[in-house]
């Protein structure tokens, strides 16, 4: 039968029957998505509404690295003016732009723009925060903020008439008092807070304020818990690998206040970077400074021993002889001072090395000695990289160690050669003092105030040239100090999106949108899932093999349990002539007899089995329905019979009593007959096992064009299997939301070891108010249908009387 019927009415797939299932099963619950996604969406718009938007705020900068072109070498320059030997560069951009990121210069940012402190509208509706548009400014120390256990909340209530109620919450910690005026000082235990008032915006903002209060709140947070926020919001990425800008981003939920970091930390990174470069110059300077002091001093003492020998010896004018010694004389004295001007400078630098541990050294000051002044030189950028390093990391890094290491060793080196310059310097001016007294002793002969003159000049010129050359030291150290330019080169200054990036107005609404669908379509799978009753045909066809014979819809409980009339062409009616016409082409020529069964009670067998008869009755045919459940006989109250004590059990009981006497007309149509099952046996299934029973058949099938036997359910009692020997087809009733789908096992054994004849499945109790049934439920796939409206639809069956259209 099964094959027959796929071959008149063409075979579906599975895969397409389970789609369009699946398909229909959500698109009846289509009031489910509406509602889901309106509120989805409501929601989305009233996230939106309270979110706190955050933005993208950017800047490009040029950071100054002479290995990838990102600015001119400022010593290739100075080289040029003849000022080299003060600046030196060993900047790269990654290290610089771990610089930029550290924690610490954040920190110095944060206290600077006071951003630890935050203040909050608490009149608006959401928060809304107010940065730099506060009316009132609460102020505490960087340093006090840091010993804060807790964020310290000050709540501030202004009042029209101007006073403002102060509330100060610490941790467990409460402090309250008010105040006429501002500005105003609060003391408290964990320091104190400073009321100012800003009268940019104390009327501006919110003119309202005048004539009612105002609720503000400012939060105070330890300065380094938000530096350490701001860091880790804060990126830092070079555009390509070839060159030197890197843009900074950094995302905020203020605009202006993210602005104001990226400007204020670029312009704090440049004066710290500003300050390493001009370290050794300004040690320098220091040095200079010293040294001309006491030179001024010594060159005046000995230009007046001067002025007061020429004035008290008279001395005008020299000796040709004397002037020809002095001559020879004087180019040696000349290098005895250039001599001593060099020993002087490199027991200076000793004393200087000897009194100033780990400090930069001075550079270039005259040293004609290139190996000391190189020395010198890389001790200086040892220690610059040290204190550049210990502003991201601790003395305990290894690479710190690593450094004071080399920076021991290379001071040692600095001493040592020193000391060996100084050597060189005492040989040579033994060797100038020598070839000096070859000139001294040609102007021995000379007048002693001659002498005493010379020795006189020659500290004087001693003096004189060593000053000149600190005056000019000076002027180009001075020089260096303003040739230094910004590390960071700003390119773009800081700019915020047009647009937030979060929340994304688009795709919280799609996301809105999905979940609106998906929330329906994920409760309609776990109320599937935890399904255990069939809900129609659809279940049948997953659940076995048997073939359905029809749907019957929920009956009206007005109508009673008869639902099938004659010259009536409602739905019901059409259901049962569908259901007559299956069961017709099932039941081969002389087999008449039908059973109808059930799981358990409940699921509409007697229902079934009556209108079934009353439409078979209505085809002419007689037709007679044997009430076989007589453990719990139904079919009296069904055809309201008043005899219940008449019925089938007298003839089992008692084989020789007249069949026919106990069978009863019915008032619903003259073709049909009720034998019901009559009293209530001892033994009901000894009974049912007897040969009487064939006998009642038999009887029955000579009388009747159709026997249809309303038996008990077969989940329950086996007086069914019993019975099933003498049917011809077994009509097998389960009904929607109501038999449960494990049960199915049951029926699939029974088809399986024939166990009933001919098993087919009727549906009963389709509750088409219900969507779910939707078109597919009706006649069945046996017959013609075109569809339901609301509750009957319009339909068109195979029954003798043609059918009318019907609402």
């Amino acid at each position: 039968m099964i094959e027959e019927r796929k071959e008149k009415y063409g075979e579906q797939t599975e895969e397409q029957v389970n789609i369009q299932e699946i398909i229909f099963r959500y698109l009846i619950h289509w009031p489910w998505f509406v509602v889901s996604v309106i509120i989805c969406i409501a929601c989305a718009w009233g996230y939106l509404r309270i979110a706190t938007p955050i933005y993208n705020i950017s800047a490009t900068v040029m950071i100054k690295d002479d290995k990838k072109g990102g600015g001119a070498n400022m010593s290739s320059e100075l080289e040029k003016m003849g000022l080299d030997g003060f600046v030196s560069s060993s900047s790269n951009v990654d290290n610089e732009i771990e610089v930029l990121r550290s924690k610490s210069l954040a920190r110095e940012v944060v206290n600077r723009l006071g951003l630890f402190v935050t203040y909050m509208d608490e009149d608006d509706f959401p928060v809304r925060e107010l940065y730099r548009t506060s009316p009132v400014l609460v102020s505490l120390t960087p340093q006090e903020a840091d010993k804060l256990s807790s964020s310290m909340e000050v709540g501030m209530t202004l009042q029209s008439t101007g006073t403002m109620d102060i509330q100060i919450t610490v941790g467990d910690k409460v402090y309250q008092k008010r105040f006429e005026k501002l500005p105003a000082v609060f003391p408290t235990d964990e320091g104190t807070v400073a009321l100012f008032a800003n009268n940019d915006t104390l009327t501006s903002v919110r003119p309202e304020t005048v004539i009612k209060e105002r609720h503000i709140t400012a939060f105070i947070s330890r300065p380094f818990s938000v530096a350490k926020g701001y860091a880790n919001s804060l990126s830092i990425a070079p555009t390509s690998k070839n060159t030197s800008v890197a843009v900074v981003s950094l995302k905020n939920s203020n605009a202006r206040r993210g602005k104001d970091f990226i400007n204020k930390l670029l312009e704090v990174y440049n004066i710290n970077a500003n300050n390493d470069k001009n370290e050794v110059a300004q040690k320098t300077a220091e040095f200079i400074d010293e040294r001309i002091g006491i030179i001024s001093k010594e060159l005046g003492s000995t230009e007046l021993d001067l002025e007061n020998f020429k004035r008290s010896a008279g001395i005008t004018d020299l000796t040709s002889e004397a002037q020809i010694a002095l001559t020879g004389n004087a180019e040696y004295e000349k290098k005895r001072v250039e001599n001593q001007t060099q020993i002087n400078l490199v027991v200076d630098l000793q004393r200087y090395i000897q009194g100033n541990d780990n400090e930069v050294l001075p550079g270039n000051i005259g040293l004609s000695d290139a190996t000391s002044s190189g020395a010198i030189d890389r001790y200086n950028e040892m220690l610059i990289e040290r204190k550049r390093l210990l502003r991201t990391s601790t003395e305990n890094n290894p690479t710190i160690v690593n450094l004071d290491t080399s920076i021991r060793a290379m001071r040692t080196n600095v001493q040592a050669t020193l000391d060996a310059t100084l050597k060189g310097l005492e040989i040579t001016k033994a060797d100038l003092a020598r070839e000096a007294s070859r000139y001294s002793r040609r102007i021995s002969d000379a007048p002693t105030q001659e002498r005493q003159f010379v020795s006189i000049a020659r500290q004087q010129e001693i003096k004189a040239g060593l000053y000149l050359m600190l005056l000019q030291k000076r002027e180009e150290n001075a020089i260096t100090l303003a040739a230094t330019a910004n590390n960071a080169k700003i390119i773009d200054e800081a700019l915020a999106d047009d647009s937030p990036v979060s929340p994304k107005r688009m795709i919280i609404y799609l996301a809105a949108l999905v979940l609106g669908v998906g929330i329906p379509i994920g409760t309609i799978y776990l109320i599937g899932l935890t399904k255990f009753k069939i809900e129609g045909r659809a279940d049948i066809e997953r659940l076995t093999s048997l073939s359905v014979i029809g749907d019957i819809p929920l009956a009206d409980e007005k109508s009673g349990s008869i639902a099938v009339f004659e010259n009536k062409n409602n739905l019901m009616s059409e259901t049962f002539r569908n259901v007559r016409t299956n069961l017709q082409f099932m039941l081969e020529n002389g087999k008449n007899v039908i059973l109808v069964t059930s799981t358990i009670s409940g699921e509409g067998k007697s229902f079934i089995s009556a209108n079934l008869a009353i439409s078979l009755s209505l085809l002419g045919k007689k037709v007679v329905i044997v009430g076989l459940d007589i453990r719990k006989p139904g079919l009296n109250k069904v055809f309201n019979i008043p005899k219940k004590d008449h019925g089938i059990t007298q003839f089992l009981t008692n084989p020789t009593t007249n069949l026919m006497d106990l069978v009863q007309s019915s008032d619903i149509n003259k073709n049909l007959f009720i034998l019901p099952g009559g009293t209530v046996p001892p033994n009901p299934t000894e009974l049912l096992a007897r040969d009487g029973l064939e006998k009642a058949v038999e009887t029955l099938k000579k009388n009747f064009d159709y026997v249809i036997l309303d038996t008990a359910p077969v989940g329950m009692v086996t007086d069914t299997l019993l019975i099933g020997r003498v049917a011809d087809l077994s009509v097998y009733v389960c009904r929607a939301d109501y038999t449960r789908k494990v049960e199915f096992t049951l029926i699939n054994e029974l088809a399986d070891n024939n166990k009933l004849p001919n098993l087919c499945i009727a549906i009963n109790g389709l509750d088409l108010q219900k969507k779910k049934y939707g078109y597919y439920y009706g006649y069945g796939k046996y017959g013609k249908y075109y569809g339901y409206g609301k509750r009957y639809g319009y339909g068109y069956g195979y029954g003798e009387n043609k059918v009318k259209r019907q609402d």
